[in-house]
């Protein structure tokens, strides 16, 4: 299913949203291009829903058959979360994740798009425009950043993890609770910005591990292949790996390595 050709089409599909519907308006929106979803932390703008449209056309073209599952598609229509695990390919988008810094004009916001088969991550791409990074992994092919491999490893000995969790904006009471463990000696943490992108900094290596409370798909896909191919892994609370369908044991971690993976969920536990 997957090829040079598909590759390079996603790829390309993914930079034209950006530039045509992402990066024109960054910097630029006007009050009435930026809404509320269910509070005042969520935000979607109109570059989200016209990239994600923009998205949902090209890379239903590339591989025919295929459906799509955006979050402002699910937002939307709640049952399009269903196709998770069905028969046909699904390309899970994120169209800007990180809306909340792409409207406060930071650059900390990407696209992600992660193409999955049942419960099978089979690729994933990362693209930060403003930054000029594109992350793309291929399952058992690795992770590369700009082209170049890249490589987790793994945190250096007997110093704190570095390690970042769910935003306490966007956390309840007992989500908060769950994320108690992390404040010890042996972790600095720190609230998330962009999931995807905190993803990206612990598959280069830059970060030792996040902590989520919450599993939609299209915050996680794309960052947890991604960190997999570069040598890391994850778990949900239970051990257990992280399901694309929902109904994790919360919260879950992907970290630099397995060891670091263990460490957290003890702390979390």
């Amino acid at each position: 299913m997957i090829d040079d050709e598909l590759l390079t089409g996603v790829e390309e599909a993914v930079r034209k949203a950006a530039a045509a519907e992402v990066m024109p308006r960054w910097r630029q929106l006007a009050a009435h291009e930026v809404t509320e979803k269910s509070g005042p932390h969520d935000l979607v703008t109109v570059a989200d829903r016209r990239a994600e449209e923009h998205l949902t056309g090209a890379l239903t073209a590339l591989l025919p058959g295929s459906v799509v599952v955006g979050e402002e598609a699910v937002h939307d229509n709640p049952a399009v979360y269903r196709a998770l695990g069905g028969e046909a390919p699904v390309w899970i988008v994120d169209p800007v994740d990180g809306t909340r810094q792409f409207v406060h004009g930071d650059p900390g916001f990407c696209t992600l798009v992660a193409l999955a088969h049942g419960d099978t991550l089979l690729a994933s791409w990362t693209y930060a425009p403003a930054r000029e990074e594109l992350a793309v992994a291929v399952r058992g092919e690795g992770a590369r950043l700009n082209g170049e491999e890249i490589r987790s490893g793994g945190p250096a000995p007997d110093a704190p993890l570095e390690v970042a969790h769910s935003h306490p904006d966007f956390t309840t009471d007992a989500q908060k609770r769950s994320l108690e463990g992390l404040y010890t000696d042996e972790v600095r943490p720190r609230p998330c910005g962009s999931a995807g992108l905190e993803y990206l900094n612990v598959a280069r290596g830059a970060l030792d591990a996040v902590a989520f409370t919450w599993e939609n798909a299209w915050d996680h896909a794309a960052g947890l292949l991604l960190v997999a191919e570069a040598g890391g892994g994850h778990a949900t609370l239970t051990g257990e790996p992280f399901r694309l369908a929902g109904g994790n044991a919360l919260p879950f971690t992907a970290a630099r390595d397995a060891l670091t993976v263990r460490r957290i969920l003890s702390l979390l536990a």
